[in-house]
């Protein structure tokens, strides 16, 4: 595989200097157009040591406006982000639509130095490929260009370049003890870097392999790949229609759904409410401090119709817990930050250190609902959305992490009940808006939204917890019991401890 990048290939100096300036200029040209462009350039630089990833990522930066780059160099992880999954902190680093990232040892360096290294076997490399794929297809489908630059010497040339820069006392500084270990294990990393692209070259984000000795021929070959990918990119942007939006699944009339079977008239007794709240708060409470200790993180959404008793329900777990070790997150419209990433970005960025607990009152499913049902996503952004959140509920629980999604439902006529009481309310009245009545008329589409939402993402990782919730005691009572008998599950315990 990597012997077209071990020719020797160069690049005289009269070539480069004929060369480099309209490439710059063209560079400019294109990142100029990619600010209203509407998606995000992604370059990840990986490879040997020595091949000019570093030096390479300054020459972007210097040929290029700096303003509109975001460059990331990635060490070993901290302990703040060894306790999130792998993937959290490079979502937390992407750039945002109109920009450039350039990505150092990024998501591709700890699966390859593992392997290289034996603490990890062909399978599970392969899964944490896997993974990887699957992360780059969701940022691609969102539009993002994703070029991959697989930097390269050979074992002679590698040498070569480490002795050239231990002779020169400015440049000795770049070559560590780290770097001739690497050396050292050569035939290994070329065998797992093999294995690695193969596995992830792919129509979304392919590898481009650069044979790295020479740094003039580097330049302009990094330069050149990266000007066609944005020209091309742009050429098929500016070229694109608008694609309608539809409901789906509305095309059919009246379809039954999940929730049309769930019987909402149960309910509770005040004085049997109490007495299992104050039971089911204790045993969480107990749950919780044990959760802490194993450093077992627990996320629990809520989904539910306005009005349907969400932040009542939120208020008696948070009453079982230390508030220093939870946080809840209100979702509503994304933020002008927030539109400039995908749509999970801002969801990543919020998941909790180990031990602690995080609550979404409201979350990413509003891809499928709101987004879905208002025509603020597209439909195939919308139908791609179920596996992007199955993939991404995986990843949740594959770290160790709890979770537990929570649809609470009513019936219309309460909803209705409830909007007229909370009116009457001065400290309650704020809760109501004109959004909401106005969605009310629309409560069919968003029944059929939730089927559909259930159907395609109730799976063994996140199952859906339906509450009936015309009852506030009954549903307040039933969420607890689900918090508590989750949290119970995966820490091991049973429920009399």
């Amino acid at each position: 595989m990597f012997e077209t990048a071990e020719l020797g290939q160069r690049v005289s100096k009269d070539e480069y200097r004929k060369r480099e300036p309209a490439l710059r200029e063209q560079l400019l040209e294109a990142q100029a157009t990619l600010r209203k462009a509407g998606f995000p350039v992604i370059v990840l630089f990986a490879g040997v040591d020595g091949a000019g990833k570093g030096e390479t990522a300054n020459l972007l930066n210097e040929w290029m406006d700096p303003r509109g780059i975001v460059t990331r160099a990635f060490d070993a992880p901290t302990t703040e982000e060894s306790e999130r999954p792998y993937l959290w902190r490079f979502w937390r680093d992407l750039p945002p639509k109109g920009r450039l990232g350039i990505f150092l040892s990024s998501w591709y360096s700890d699966p390859l130095l593992e392997r290289v290294h034996g603490k990890s076997d062909n399978g599970s490399f392969d899964a944490r490929l896997d993974e990887i794929v699957s992360f780059e297809r969701t940022l691609a489908d969102d539009g993002a260009l994703i070029i991959k630059f697989w930097m390269h010497l050979g074992k002679n040339a590698q040498r070569k370049r480490f002795k050239d820069l231990e002779k020169n006392p400015l440049q000795k500084w770049r070559v560590t003890k780290k770097d001739w270990a690497h050396w050292k294990l050569y035939k290994q990393f070329v065998a797992a870097a093999e294995r690695l692209i193969m596995r992830t070259s792919t129509g979304d984000a392919p590898w481009m392999i650069i044979e790295g000795a020479d740094p003039r021929y580097r330049s302009l070959r990094v330069g050149s790949a990266l000007l066609d990918g944005m020209n091309r990119r742009l050429a098929e942007r500016a070229s694109q229609s608008a694609v309608p939006t539809t409901n789906g699944d509305a095309l059919f009339s009246a379809p039954t759904t999940i929730l049309a079977g769930l019987k909402t008239g149960r309910t509770l007794e005040k004085k049997d409410y109490r007495k299992r709240l104050n039971e089911l708060q204790g045993r969480l409470n107990r749950l919780h401090r044990s959760a802490r200790d194993r450093k077992a993180s627990t996320i629990l959404v809520f989904e539910g119709w306005d009005a349907a008793g969400k932040g009542g329900a939120i208020r008696r777990i948070t009453a079982a817990l230390d508030a220093r070790d939870y946080r809840v997150i209100s979702i509503a419209a994304p933020s002008d930050e927030e539109r400039e990433q995908h749509y999970l970005w801002r969801f990543w960025r919020h998941l909790p250190r180990a031990g602690r607990f995080t609550i979404f009152d409201r979350s990413w499913y509003g891809r499928v609902l709101v987004e879905r049902v208002e025509g603020f996503a597209t439909e195939r952004e919308w139908r791609r959305a179920y596996a992007e959140i199955n993939d991404f509920e995986q990843r949740l629980v594959d770290h160790g992490n709890i979770l537990v999604k929570f649809w609470i439902h009513i019936t219309k006529e309460i909803q209705e009940e409830r909007f007229k009481a909370r009116l009457d309310v001065p400290h309650k009245s704020w809760k109501i808006t004109d959004e909401d009545w106005r969605n009310r008329e629309k409560w069919d589409d968003y029944e059929i939204a939730v089927n559909t939402m259930i159907e395609k993402t109730s799976t063994r990782t996140g199952p859906w917890v339906l509450v009936e919730g015309n009852d506030k005691r009954f549903a307040r009572i039933k969420v607890l019991e689900a918090v508590c008998e989750n949290v119970e599950r995966s820490l091991g315990k049973t429920t009399t401890e």
